[in-house]
C-alpha cells in the first residue's frame, strides 16, 4: 500500500491530496490512509499537510549510492569494501559476521535503518531511516590490546575534522566518545574488539552521525539532548560527502598513529576536547567521581583532579559537564 500511495503522489508532483481522495482511489478507508502516510514519514518520506487539503509529499530520502560514494573516495584502504544494507539490526553484528567471512580491514558497513542501533554500555541509538549515517569500520591496528581506547579518541578527532570542513559548526569531544554542538549530541562512537591475552585480532568501529534529523524525527525524552548537523547548519547535508570526507580523515590519522604514536593524536583531540580544564561528575565502574578534567594520558585514560588533591585514572564512564 505504501508503494501505491507513492505512485499516485508522484502522478501528483506538487500537489495536495485529500485523505478522501487517496482512499477513492486506493478503494480503502482514510484512517488506512493516515497510517500509511505516518509509515512513510519514519520511512524518511516528508510531506506537507494542510485542513481540508490533504498532504503533499515534498521529499523522499536520499538512498545511499555504493557507486557515488566509491566514485568519490580517496583512500587506498577505507571504505573500499563496502556493504550497503537497508535494514539491519545493528552495523556491529553485520561487520563481526564478515569479518569471521574473510572481511579486510577497512572493509565498511552502512545501514539506512537499525532496528537495533548500539551505543556504549549496552544503550539503544537512536537511528531512524534514511536521515543518519550508521556505519561499522573493520580495523586490524598493531597494536597491543590495551592500546585501543585510544582509537575511540583517534575516531572522534575524525569525525570533528570531516564535520567542520563540510558543515562549518563548532562541533567538541566529550570524552571518551560523545561529539557535542552547542552542548547536544551529534555523534556517538563505540569500538569493539576481538583479541586474545594482549594480542588483538581485529576492532569493530561503530559511528552513529545524526546528519539530517528534524527535531521532531527525535523522541521526546531526546529532544533536549540531541541534535543533527541538519539542525546546527540549518540545511541538509549530504551523507555521501560526510562518510567520504570521514574516511579520508580517518585513514590519514591512522596512518600517522602507526607511524609516530598516539603523541599526535592527543595534541588533536586536545584541540577539540570540551571535558578539559571544568570541573566534572564521572559515573565509573568504581562509583561516582567529581573532580576537575586535567587531561589524557598516553593510554587514552582521562587524568581527574579529586577535591583532596589526589590525582586518578579514569579508563571508561560517563561524564557530565558541570
Amino acid at each position: 500500500m505504501n508503494k501505491r500511495i507513492l505512485q499516485v503522489f508522484e502522478q501528483h508532483p506538487h500537489a495536495f491530496l485529500s485523505g478522501e481522495e487517496l482512499s477513492r482511489q486506493l478503494n480503502c478507508s482514510r484512517t488506512a490512509i493516515w497510517k500509511h502516510i505516518r509509515s512513510l514519514r519514519e520511512a524518511g518520506y516528508e510531506f506537507d499537510s494542510a485542513p481540508r487539503k490533504g498532504y503533499k509529499l515534498i521529499s523522499k530520502p536520499e538512498k545511499l549510492n555504493a557507486a557515488e560514494l566509491i566514485g568519490g573516495l580517496t583512500t587506498k584502504v577505507m571504505g573500499r569494501q563496502l556493504h550497503i544494507l537497508d535494514e539491519v539490526d545493528s552495523t556491529q553484528a553485520v561487520a563481526h559476521a564478515l569479518v569471521g567471512s574473510g572481511a579486510v580491514e577497512g572493509t565498511l558497513v552502512l545501514a539506512e535503518r537499525q532496528t537495533s542501533g548500539r551505543g556504549r554500555m549496552g544503550r539503544h541509538w537512536h537511528s531512524p531511516p534514511g536521515k543518519g549515517i550508521w556505519l561499522s569500520l573493520v580495523l586490524t591496528p598493531r597494536i597491543p590490546i590495551y592500546f585501543t581506547p585510544q582509537l575511540t579518541l583517534l575516531a572522534a578527532v575524525a569525525v570533528c575534522r570531516s564535520i567542520q570542513k563540510l558543515c562549518k559548526v563548532e562541533i567538541g569531544i566529550k570524552w571518551p566518545n560523545d561529539l557535542l554542538i552547542h552542548g547536544k549530541k551529534v555523534c556517538g562512537i563505540l569500538l569493539e574488539i576481538n583479541g586474545e591475552d594482549e594480542r588483538l585480532k581485529y576492532v569493530i568501529a561503530g559511528i552513529g552521525i545524526s546528519a539530517n534529523l528534524r527535531l521532531e524525527d527525535y523522541p521526546e525524552e531526546l529532544r533536549g539532548v540531541a541534535t543533527s548537523l541538519a539542525i546546527e547548519s540549518g540545511s541538509a547535508v549530504s551523507r555521501t560527502a560526510v562518510i567520504q570526507a570521514f574516511l579520508r580523515e580517518f585513514e590519514d590519522l591512522y596512518g600517522l598513529y602507526h607511524e609516530e604514536g598516539f603523541g599526535p593524536i592527543r595534541l588533536l583531540w586536545e584541540t577539540y576536547s570540551v571535558s578539559l580544564h571544568r570541573p566534572i561528575r564521572v559515573q565509573t565502574p568504581n562509583g561516582l567521581m567529581e573532580g576537575m578534567a586535567e587531561s589524557i594520558d598516553e593510554s587514552g585514560a582521562l587524568t581527574i583532579s579529586l577535591a583532596s588533591g589526589e590525582s586518578i585514572r579514569v579508563f571508561s564512564g560517563d561524564v557530565e559537564l558541570r
